[in-house]
């Protein structure tokens, strides 16, 4: 575009090396670029770039113990090319329903957190999963959950100077499934209305030992449903946890009326997933 003034690019083969540039000064990040190429369209393109795609230490899904660690350049096609418990079921099920092959091929997990929509389908599922993301800067190294390191549409507890390089998420307890359902327009390829992740973890007498549920695209930021978790511990592991949750469990949401739903349309919505997530997963799992 004539007359426009470019930005610096940067790509950076090695953490260090990354972090050296961030501590000069702020960098917009680049890892899958599925979010900031679209968002240019027409616009000329004079960020000072940090590109991450280079370096081999943020990539990959690894066992790390207590714990698994999502590098910041794993792929969302990568989930599902790799054998994870039972309980990463509903972030597998989102990572088939973000864009299509090539958007999974190319956008980036830990970019999905980062990028803090209202709509990311990764979110809800990372919240149930208890993941934790883990911020790197020349100093020191930092954990903050999901749930605090998003703090508003399009905000994030990231300093200008730190670097996300992984999520950490904890083991679950023996037998924990998880499952995620959204409502768009379409089945794929759209933005979500509504959408609900859920983790249960069975007790040895055939109930619930823990139940974690997270509600999506009805809240700012993605929220947890502590009353309704509350409610479904120590009940039967059948089809009757369908039934159980109401309205009542929905008050942490606020959600918004836009283009594409009413407040009160994503509030059924949202509890109809919710009992069918949990229907669904209380059969399976019976």
């Amino acid at each position: 575009m004539r007359g426009a003034t470019m930005g610096s690019y940067l790509r950076p083969q090695s953490i260090k090396d990354a972090l050296d540039a961030l501590a000069t000064g702020p960098r917009v990040l680049l890892a899958g670029g599925t979010d900031y190429y679209p968002a240019r369209v027409g616009l000329p393109l004079d960020d000072d770039i940090l590109d991450i795609t280079a370096i081999p230490d943020l990539t990959g899904i690894t066992d790390a113990g207590d714990h698994w660690r999502i590098g910041a350049m794993a792929r969302w096609s990568d989930l599902n090319r790799i054998e994870l418990p039972p309980a990463f079921d509903g972030l597998k099920a989102a990572a088939r329903r973000i864009g299509g092959a090539q958007v999974q091929n190319a956008a980036t997990i830990c970019g999905n957190v980062c990028n803090a929509s209202p709509a990311a389908d990764g979110v809800p599922n990372l919240l149930v999963l208890d993941a934790a993301v883990e911020l790197s800067s020349t100093g020191s190294t930092r954990t903050l959950p999901v749930g605090d390191f998003i703090t508003g549409n399009r905000a994030t507890g990231r300093r200008t100077d730190e670097l996300v390089t992984a999520l950490l998420i904890p083991k679950t307890p023996d037998g924990a499934h998880g499952d995620f359902l959204k409502l768009g327009a379409r089945s794929y390829l759209v933005i979500s209305i509504a959408m609900v992740a859920v983790l249960l973890a069975p007790a040895t007498d055939g109930t619930v030992a823990e139940a974690r549920i997270a509600v999506g695209a009805c809240s700012p930021v993605a929220q947890r449903l502590p009353a309704l978790e509350a409610a479904l511990r120590g009940c039967p592991l059948d089809t009757g946890l369908g039934r159980i949750p109401d309205p009542s469990h929905l008050a942490p949401l606020s959600p918004i009326n836009d283009v594409r739903a009413t407040a009160g349309y994503r509030l059924d919505a949202a509890l109809t997933l919710l009992c069918r997530a949990l229907r669904e997963l209380g059969e399976g799992m019976a």
